[in-house]
């Protein structure tokens, strides 16, 4: 009996001491550090737990958006930096200027902030310290973290991060999200899914996030220099956590200390087109390292490009090959007989016969096949005002590539070609990396090598007064302001998709783009497929007026017009908009816009007072309304409108368009109907003021 109750006793005593330690692990987190936003719209704080576990949290007009986040580092050669912290310090400044982009969708932009720098130490054992910087915007924060030098941790070896992503708000629970999955093989080419917060597996940056009460959530990176990209993984409900892109070799990021990570960054706004409107991703980047860089025009080009992707020629050489002499003047004169600038040649050089794809090794990058005298092609565009686009496909080869870069960009250099689009076709982790002691590797497009390889390619373009296109790309990050010939980049799902077979590109791909991918920087999306047809005559879900409508609405300052030259001839309208219509801008608005379902952008050119708004849809009718409200007051505009027809529907005939023309003031108000797949194109010419 004794023993029973002893045993009983025992019984309790564990039970009280099992229910108390989730109170234990529960101990309320103590406020090390606030800092709010210049006008107080956010507002974020820097928490230790008790177990020194450091966190940060973020409101929004008083209420929470971001609920406590953990921070820190998993090491494949040390210990964890996640708990036993301590707060060795803090410190903050508020920074209020302004700067002018070379070229771009804005002319000057405005970067005021109030920053917050943390000094976190460890407690015990080797008691390294770790600093993590806030930066405040009233739309957003970035936040990165600064290993400092020191001998307890002289080269971080870095397995993953820790840093998390918990939404919170209003409907968090309920929140929707667009995204595509990170970690897969076709790299950032899916489509994108459309689904709950609570539904999203491992993503990509850009994430958009929509909360029930209408707040939308960009979560991002900028910066991203000599490290891995970041991913998102969802862990529960709707907390997501950081996942690096793998390295070949064990850890993720191998830097030596001190360094900087990558900016995380989160833009928070009342719509999806406030999202676009932010600059927080170009503010947190460093200025221009390049100096002058007015040897860089942005430009249209036409190209041998989509006639393969039609499989009326090919990139190899044989009877079918594309880039032949003849047919490369062919496209020259087109160029020149339309004031377009450049010309895009694909398949000019050695290498593309054969299985090149994932196997670039035998490309070179400077001997034109036989049949192409590019030398004399290029003197022959010249004369005629017109500049050849090179094109380096590295099949990823990229190891093979770095053998011939500086070789390669002096051939295209002494051509006169100052734009070079670049191309990394490969199943992601399958670039080909070949270490000096021979020993070869695989790499992600997306990891730290390839970072590293993507700014050799730039710095040493720049250096000839050569730009940048990237394909296949490691994403955009804002980088373009510190190097400003990282003029665009594919990364998503390009028109080519509306060339080949099913699945083509749906109706609201393009104003889903517009409010995810293109949140991280132009894209080469390379519009202007008016005859609106895929191989095998197939139909591409758009209409006429859509495809001049993304010369707006997603922004590349290198802008291709796609399609056939005869196929331009038999669609004079849609020409004269295309040729109209800049690629640099002193500002940009988006009067309105829903992620996959529309998306409105007003644009001012650069060169003068006129301004350009396109409009996109999806797969169903709607009418827009636009409020000229950007334009000057007192000055009259005439608005040339191109918009769907109202029998244009992409399912049966989308070139049906209607050309109109009208005098438009401040103020007034345009109305734009969509078809199905359809859009709107308007060109707004100052006139004089009254």
């Amino acid at each position: 009996m004794v023993s029973l109750t002893r045993r009983l006793g025992a019984l309790v005593v564990l039970a009280v001491v099992l229910v108390a330690l989730p109170a234990l692990a529960e101990t309320p987190a103590k406020v090390v550090a606030t800092i709010a936003s210049p006008a107080g719209t956010l507002a974020l704080r820097v928490e230790l737990d008790g177990e020194g576990r450091p966190a940060y949290a973020v409101t929004r007009r008083g209420a929470e958006v971001i609920a406590p986040s953990r921070l820190g580092f998993l090491f494949t050669d040390a210990p964890k930096m996640e708990r036993g912290f301590t707060l060795a310090g803090q410190s903050s400044r508020t920074v209020d200027e302004t700067w002018e982009q070379p070229w771009g969708e804005w002319r000057t932009i405005a970067n005021h902030f109030n920053e917050l720098r943390v000094r976190l130490k460890e407690k015990a054992g080797a008691a390294r310290e770790l600093d993590v910087v806030f930066r405040v915007y009233d739309d957003g924060v970035g936040f990165r973290y600064e290993f400092p030098d020191q001998p307890q941790l002289k080269t971080a070896r870095i397995a993953d991060e820790l840093t998390e992503f918990a939404v919170a708000g209003p409907g968090a629970a309920s929140a929707e999200a667009w995204w595509i999955p990170g970690g897969e093989w076709n790299r950032y080419e899916y489509l994108y899914q459309h689904t709950r917060l609570d539904a999203v597996a491992q993503a990509h940056t850009p994430l958009t996030i929509r909360l029930a009460d209408g707040t939308h959530i960009a979560l991002h990176e900028a910066a991203l220099v000599d490290y891995s990209s970041m991913w998102l993984r969802r862990v529960e409900g709707t907390r997501l956590k950081a996942v690096l892109s793998p390295g070949a070799q064990g850890p993720k990021v191998v830097r030596a200390a001190p360094f900087t990570t990558p900016w995380r960054t989160l833009i928070f706004a009342d719509s999806a087109g406030g999202l676009y409107q932010s600059h927080l991703e170009l503010n947190l980047n460093e200025p221009n390292k390049l100096g002058d860089v007015s040897w860089f025009t942005p430009q249209k080009f036409v190209g041998v490009w989509w006639e393969m992707h039609l499989d009326h020629s090919t990139w190899s050489t044989g009877r079918k090959h594309g880039a032949t002499t003849a047919n490369v003047r062919r496209y020259v004169d087109f160029a020149a007989a339309n004031g377009i600038p450049g010309v895009l040649v694909e398949g000019w050089n050695v290498g593309w016969d054969g299985q090149w794809f994932g196997n670039g090794n035998d490309f070179d990058f400077k001997r034109p096949t036989p049949d192409l005298d590019l030398p004399g092609v290029a003197a022959y565009a010249k004369a005629r005002g017109v500049g050849i686009i090179g094109h380096h496909e590295t099949g990823g080869g990229v190891s093979h590539y770095e053998s011939q870069l500086g070789a390669a960009l002096d051939y295209a250099q002494g051509l006169g070609i100052g734009v070079i689009k670049t191309g990394y076709v490969a199943d992601a982790g399958q670039v080909e990396r070949v270490d000096p002691d021979g020993t070869t590797l695989r790499e992600w497009h997306d990891g730290q090598w390839m970072a590293r390889h993507h700014l050799l390619v730039v710095t040493e373009a720049a250096k000839r007064h050569i730009a940048i296109d990237s394909h296949e790309p490691i994403k955009d990050t804002g980088l373009r302001r510190t190097y400003p010939n990282w003029v665009a980049r594919e990364g998503a799902r390009g028109m080519e998709y509306n060339a080949w077979g099913e699945p083509k590109n749906p109706p609201n791909h393009e104003a889903t783009l517009a409010f995810t991918r293109m949140l991280s920087g132009p894209m080469d999306f390379t519009p202007g497929v008016v005859s609106l047809r895929g191989k095998g005559d197939t139909p591409i879900a758009s209409t006429l007026a859509k495809q001049l409508a993304l010369y707006v609405v997603l922004y590349s300052p290198v802008q291709m017009l796609a399609d056939l030259p005869e196929n331009y001839a038999k669609y004079p309208d849609a020409l004269a908009f295309i040729k109209a219509v800049p690629v640099d801008w002193s500002d940009t608005r988006v009067p309105n816009g829903e992620v996959g379902q529309y998306a409105t952008f007003a644009r001012k050119d650069r060169r003068g007072d006129d301004w350009y708004v396109g409009s996109v849809g999806d797969d169903q009718p709607r009418t827009l309304t636009v409020t000229l409200d950007f334009l000057d007051a007192g000055r009259d505009y005439t608005a040339h409108i191109y918009r769907d027809g109202p029998n244009a529907d992409w399912h049966t005939d989308g070139h049906p368009m209607i050309v109109e023309t009208r005098t438009v003031h401040q103020g007034d108000t345009l109305t734009l109907p969509l078809a199905r797949g359809g859009g709107a194109a308007v060109q707004l010419v100052a006139g004089k003021g009254r």
